[in-house]
């Protein structure tokens, strides 16, 4: 029913692909008008309010490397790298 569109966005210019999906999603949802940005700008216009992210330095508990993590780490308590707290995850 649906066939994937190419758009251009109004914002940077290039085109983009609105999906036969995105178009049954926004169908769906009773949507009526099509995208106007690409996903980057969309992102960027999303984001552009916020401020980043602090990260903290810490070391991983499990295998000792350096990570970042985005709380201060609190003296006495594990902290583990994104693959380690994955790993420890899966096992609960």
């Amino acid at each position: 029913m649906y066939e994937d569109k190419i758009l251009k966005c109004k914002d940077c210019g290039n085109d983009f692909v609105f999906t036969a999906g995105e178009q049954e999603f926004y169908a769906e949802k009773g949507f009526q008008n099509e995208p106007q940005r690409c996903k980057a700008c969309r992102d960027a216009r999303k984001n552009a309010g916020k401020a980043p992210r602090e990260m903290f330095d810490a070391v991983c508990a499990d295998c000792g490397k350096a990570c970042k993590v985005p709380f201060n780490p609190t003296a006495g308590k594990a902290v583990y790298c994104s693959e380690c707290f994955a790993a420890r995850r899966g096992n609960n």
